[in-house]
């Protein structure tokens, strides 16, 4: 099936049911909650008629200026209703325990389809973000659906928050101008930017640490290690301290990047990104996935932890004696 029947028999979809409910992954990012609360920004508009719920099991501090999700509704709700996820590559991931009572069930996103599901799914592994997938629908059938300056700014918040600013390998001609489209809907660009990018001064101060402590390996492995008591010294919910991937990005020669944090549950997450290179493979081997520099694991013993940056430090090791021009 092309693209364009793909995005076809989705739109055909949403006009057929009467109730529709989108949720997407867990720990929401900027384009889980973008693609989502933005989708459904843009069906209230087209179909006032519809229900449309946004359904999800846990939240995000950092984008909390977004607003909260609807109410949760009750199961009946679901019966008969078509269940959209977005920005989510597998069913365990997705931030709603209730997909099965849904009649059916769509999937929207841009990660590599590795474990597919849904009776519909459009997956463009290529996109910068599943927010760029939603605002490429828009104006594939703009004679049937709407948007306007709230839909927008979900959409252009995921958009610029997974594409690093325009600056990461996904972008293209496409994410750009699909950017400017958005803007054009009159978003409010600099309150937007100083909600995702100001920090808060025990925020730095926590940077200033990670900097400080951060560990490298002989062939040029970053990472950092962000145990409860980091944690509680400086009163990091676990989202905050998943930030610490960011701080350890920019070093020239090291080209990927680990951060495992501490869950409450006794599991530790790993973040993992990379440059160049591409690390899916790692995360891949220890259970986890995502994008080809961009993805995720869970490791449930601290005996994992060495041996992963074992496996990433040989990673990286064999990139550099076979590829040119990384820095």
């Amino acid at each position: 099936m092309t693209q364009k029947e793909t995005m076809q028999q989705i739109l055909d979809k949403i006009i057929e049911y009467d109730k529709i409910i989108i949720t997407r992954h867990v720990r929401p990012d900027g384009d889980a909650i973008g693609s989502s609360r933005g989708l459904a920004a843009m069906l209230r508009l087209s179909f006032p008629d519809k229900k449309i719920y946004v359904q999800t099991e846990d939240k995000s501090d950092y984008l909390a200026f977004l607003g909260p999700d609807d109410e949760m509704i009750p199961d009946s709700e679901y019966d008969g209703a078509l269940l959209i996820v977005t920005d989510t590559a597998t069913l365990d991931r997705i931030s709603n325990s209730r997909v099965d009572l849904a009649k059916e069930v769509i999937k929207i996103d841009h990660h590599i389809n590795i474990k597919p599901y849904g009776d519909v799914s459009w997956v463009e592994d290529w996109r910068s973000s599943c927010c760029e997938m939603i605002a490429f629908f828009y104006e594939t059938f703009r004679d049937v659906l709407k948007l306007d300056k709230e839909a927008a700014t979900y959409i252009y918040c995921g958009l610029v928050t997974d594409s690093g600013r325009f600056r990461y390998e996904a972008t293209t001609g496409d994410t750009l101008r699909i950017g400017g489209m958005l803007l054009d809907f009159g978003i409010d660009i600099e309150t937007l930017y100083a909600q995702l990018y100001l920090e808060d001064y025990a925020q730095l101060k926590f940077q200033a640490y990670v900097l400080d402590h951060m560990n490298m390996t002989k062939n040029g492995l970053v990472y950092l290690h962000v145990d409860k008591r980091m944690q509680r010294k400086f009163a990091l919910t676990t989202e905050q301290a998943s930030e610490a991937i960011s701080y350890l990005k920019f070093i020239k020669g090291c080209i990927a990047q680990l951060a495992f944090i501490d869950m409450p549950d006794g599991s530790i997450r790993v973040r993992l990104r990379s440059r160049f290179m591409t690390i899916n493979e790692l995360a891949e081997k220890y259970g986890g996935g995502g994008h080809q520099c961009t993805c995720g694991a869970t490791l449930h013993s601290k005996k994992d932890i060495a041996a992963m940056i074992a496996d990433g430090d040989a990673l990286v090791a064999k990139y550099k004696a076979n590829n040119e021009g990384w820095l």
